[in-house]
């Protein structure tokens, strides 16, 4: 059969201000259950909401970044309907005046993904469900400050959608929009699918599936749901209309419920919150703020530097990383020495004391410092490596300690070449092997120089003079 699947996903982010959408609560992951409440998040009869203006300027920044047109005049609506974690009766949001539309997120396969809107909205509180079958409510969640991405039917893989996603969480966690973490819930996911028989124009009907929380599941939820749609169209059904759920253990899908017909919400304006006019200089001033996104910068170092894609996707995909880099190769000036330092023995070090580069005790200067110390030759890797070990702690600099401790490599020519002399005079057997083909001689001869230096001989000069007088 001649198919095409069709997938579109419905993503929620929570967006990264200090306090709730339209409280002062805290907007923090992680605390004692209902302690971050308030009579506003709460519900309670006459507490009035108060937007969040960092909300709305982060909302902002994600709808620029993602190429969407911006509504000036925006209103918020009441979306009504009864729920334990509702605690209002209604949840804020905006429903048929989105401050965002018409965007396009493009993947690293130069591939577009149109987005149909992206609309601001309050978060609800979280069911907790605990061994003995009670369901308990935290409330901590409920105010949260959301945007939910709408994305048109242009996605046509499971691979394809998780691309879409990877692009779309990494985007926003660089321009500090959210932090994206699925398992913590501050990003969550539903995706529609559905198949059509490219020969006869049959669709299937759509199915949704909520809530999946992470990646690797979208994935393996499209793809499980691929399969089942491809079978209905050969075995010439269409399906129902449903809503189903993503078993991690079983790797299935399962029926939820059918969705025969649509739900009434019955949206109205929210009478408490004001309309909201955003003037030109507020979009603009937002919109100029924008640093480089994380695909131009690709380009950019792939271009420029001649830095092999995997490099320049992990630089520039990380803010902190990419500013690190930058910083550093400024007075580097070797963007493919410095990206290697970076991504290899400093990342080491970050991992294993589980630190950011703004956390680090280590500065720009010192880590440059150390780079230029390997990359003139003035000490060899090892010890390199060995020093920054040490300031990467204390942020001593490398160029002194050298000094101190007599750690200088050597590359005075002369000395070298007299060195070299004395190794061939004392080892004429090392020399009939090397005629003789036998090239771990070679090295051999290397190591007896480098012990003659203390190991601060240059290695290569080492080679060099060794090669011309081998006559290699």
């Amino acid at each position: 059969m001649n198919t095409k699947t069709i997938i579109g996903l419905e993503i929620h982010v929570e967006l990264a201000t200090n306090t709730k959408m339209f409280c002062s609560c805290k907007n923090e992951f992680g605390a004692v259950p209902n302690t971050n409440v308030c009579p506003v998040c709460l519900g309670h009869p006459g507490a009035l909401p108060v937007m969040n203006e960092k909300a709305v300027e982060l909302a902002l920044r994600a709808g620029l970044a993602f190429n969407c047109d911006i509504a000036k005049d925006q209103k918020m609506d009441r979306k009504k309907y009864f729920y334990p974690d509702l605690t209002k009766g209604y949840q804020i949001t905006q429903f048929d005046r989105p401050y965002a539309r018409n965007g396009y997120v493009e993947l690293p396969s130069d591939k577009k993904v149109g987005l149909i809107e992206i609309h601001m909205e309050e978060d609800t509180g979280k069911s907790n469900h605990d061994e003995e079958g009670r369901t308990l409510m935290d409330y901590n969640r409920a105010g949260v400050p959301l945007i939910e991405i709408v994305t048109k039917p242009d996605i046509n893989s499971p691979e394809e959608a998780r691309e879409f996603v990877e692009t779309l969480s990494s985007t926003l966690r660089f321009l500090e929009i959210s932090d994206c973490i699925m398992a913590q819930g501050s990003m969550r996911c539903d995706v529609n699918i559905n198949m059509i028989d490219l020969d006869t124009d049959r669709r299937t009907n759509i199915s949704e599936i909520k809530n999946i929380n992470s990646i690797k599941a979208i994935e393996q939820a499209l793809a499980f749901e691929e399969k089942r749609h491809n079978n209905l169209l050969e075995n010439d059904e269409l399906g129902i209309k449903e809503t189903r759920r993503w078993d991690d253990e079983k790797l299935e899908t399962i029926h939820m419920r059918h969705k025969e017909e649509g739900n009434d919400y019955r949206f109205s304006v929210d009478g408490d919150i004001p309309k909201i006019s955003i003037s030109d200089e507020f979009i603009d001033n937002i919109d100029n703020s924008l640093p480089e996104l994380p695909a131009d910068k690709e380009k950019r170092y792939i271009n420029e530097f001649d830095m092999s894609k995997y490099d320049a996707s992990l630089l520039a995909n990380d803010r902190q990383l990419a500013n690190l880099f930058e910083e550093t190769n400024k007075l580097v000036n070797e963007p493919k020495i410095t990206a290697n330092w970076i991504l290899s023995e400093l990342s080491r070090r970050l991992n294993e004391t589980e630190q950011r580069p703004d956390t680090m005790n280590l500065s720009v200067k010192n880590f440059a410092r150390l780079i230029n110390l390997a990359k003139e030759d003035k000490v060899n890797n090892n010890v390199a490596k060995k020093l920054l070990r040490e300031i990467y702690e204390t942020d001593e600099n490398p160029e002194k300690l050298a000094e101190e401790r007599n750690l200088l490599q050597i590359s005075d020519s002369g000395f070298l070449e007299e060195v070299v002399n004395e190794v061939l005079s004392e080892n004429p057997e090392s020399i009939e092997d090397i005629k003789n083909g036998k090239d771990r001689a070679f090295g051999f001869l290397v190591g007896q120089a480098m012990k003659k230096t203390k190991g601060k001989g240059n290695p290569a000069e080492i080679n060099k003079f060794l090669k011309e007088k081998l006559g290699e």
